[in-house]
């Protein structure tokens, strides 16, 4: 009896060493929750064995820090840690493992404080008191581990889970990870006020305060998703609006070869009836000139060029060819959302390519473009080549990718001799692209290889 006596007052009295090795294990408990709600939040792939190697590698790191490091600096090693495991153990992008150690960390404080006021206030015992007696701590500790956990299963029962975050755009990232950041600084900091002075604020107050930051918060995010999605639908209405142009070209066109089907075929007979094969590959060399201008406005078609990114760019370019008396041809045999580059790179090496080649054959007299998208299987890449007419036969292709080199005879824009360069810049930052540039008598090439 004395024994047992002798434990309760341990456990019942201020004790901050005790009170730290009987809360050390439910770190495991805490990690193991936070990982169920940012797997279902964040609606992150996982399984059984990444959660086990997760929740056992950073509970030691955490338990390891709680002994060995001094504190503050044990939370920012467990600050740091948990987006990095979350990177490498989930195969999750950045923002997913910075929000996966933010959102736990938010109801966690939020519980945490709320309880531990509800705690304090029942029992009557100060907060600076409160937290080193072992069995307070413990028990305030578990039913927010018990709160957290029901959130959990409200969450899966509703499928509560954030599904914006593959749409935002780079900078609305940046925008919401600074945004996440204040928010969990404001309401931690009030969190903290508000258990430090619990015996002179009163609970309704702090209640009240914590839910208005955090309604804030929300709103605020709620409020960057509707621009990101209001962002989206403006690029979406751009890109309908130069599928309508092209539909609205090649309506145009097959009208106007119904119009004159009689006089194509008559013109033809013409041909047969007088034997003039002469004549008649002349005829059929035209008539297939009008025909690819329509194939390649059929090809324009943002379901075939499954990218809005790269179907904007070559929807814009072909009809700035267009208008300088440039043909262009289209092939493309690839699944544009396979490539292994991000849209923004590809964009603006494209960009580049097809601006010089639409220069540099808008000076011929024969002003033809090529552009072929295809996948070549036996090296295991993708292929974007372009080759365009082009009148300076003496162009240096060593030279080209110089800072300042042009190949214009008179160059009059300071930007001359910086597109690619600039290329070249972004060819360096990426190892699994190479650009290959060569050129005959007739046509200019260069070929983007992606590897995977």
């Amino acid at each position: 009896m004395e024994i047992i006596q002798t434990i309760w007052n341990a456990l019942t009295t201020e004790n901050e060493m005790l009170t730290l090795i009987i809360c050390s294990p439910l770190t495991f408990l805490e990690v193991y929750i936070s990982t169920l709600l940012f797997i279902r939040i964040l609606n992150i792939n996982s399984n059984s064995k990444s959660k086990i190697i997760y929740v056992l590698s950073f509970s030691i790191i955490a338990l390891l820090t709680i002994f060995v490091i001094p504190t503050p600096y044990n939370t920012y090693v467990n600050l740091i840690a948990c987006p990095i495991l979350v990177y490498f153990i989930f195969k999750t992008n950045i923002l997913k493992a910075v929000l996966a150690e933010i959102i736990p960390y938010i109801i966690f404080v939020v519980l945490g404080s709320v309880l531990l006021n509800i705690c304090v206030k029942l029992s009557g015992i100060p907060t600076d008191t409160f937290i080193k007696i072992p069995i307070a701590k413990f028990c305030c500790s578990s039913l927010m581990y018990l709160v957290a956990y029901l959130l959990y299963i409200l969450f899966s029962k509703f499928s509560i889970k954030i599904n914006l975050l593959e749409n935002l755009k780079t900078n609305n990232k940046l925008t919401l990870i600074i945004n996440i950041c204040i928010g969990i600084v404001a309401i931690a900091m009030q969190s903290y006020l508000a258990t430090i002075y619990s015996h002179f604020i009163p609970f309704t107050t702090t209640v009240i305060s914590i839910c208005i930051l955090l309604i804030y918060f929300l709103f605020s995010m709620y409020s960057l998703f509707r621009t990101n999605k209001l962002e989206i639908t403006t690029e979406n209405l751009e890109e309908e609006k130069l599928y309508n142009k092209t539909l609205t070209i090649l309506y145009d066109n097959i009208r106007g070869f119904k119009h004159d089907f009689n006089n194509i075929v008559q013109a033809i007979g013409g041909y047969i009836s007088t034997n003039n094969m002469d004549g008649l590959k002349d005829y059929y060399s035209d008539l297939m000139a009008d025909c690819q201008k329509v194939n390649n406005l059929a090809v324009l078609n943002p379901e075939l060029i499954n990218s809005p990114a790269i179907y904007s760019l070559l929807t814009s370019k072909y009809h700035k060819a267009e208008e300088l008396g440039i043909k262009i041809n289209f092939d493309i045999f690839l699944d544009l959302k396979t490539l292994n580059i991000k849209a923004y790179d590809l964009t603006r090496i494209l960009g580049i390519l097809l601006d010089n080649a639409i220069e540099a054959s808008s000076k011929c007299e024969e002003k033809i473009i090529y552009i072929s998208i295809r996948k070549d299987n036996k090296a295991n890449r993708q292929l974007f080549i372009i080759e365009n007419t082009y009148s300076n036969k003496d162009v240096d292709t060593d030279r080209i990718f110089e800072k300042g080199y042009t190949s214009k005879v008179e160059p009059n824009n300071q930007n001359h001799g910086l597109g690619l360069w600039e290329v070249r810049k972004i060819l360096k930052k990426n190892n699994n692209l190479n650009l290959f540039t060569t050129k005959s008598n007739k046509l200019f090439r260069q070929q983007l290889e992606i590897y995977n």
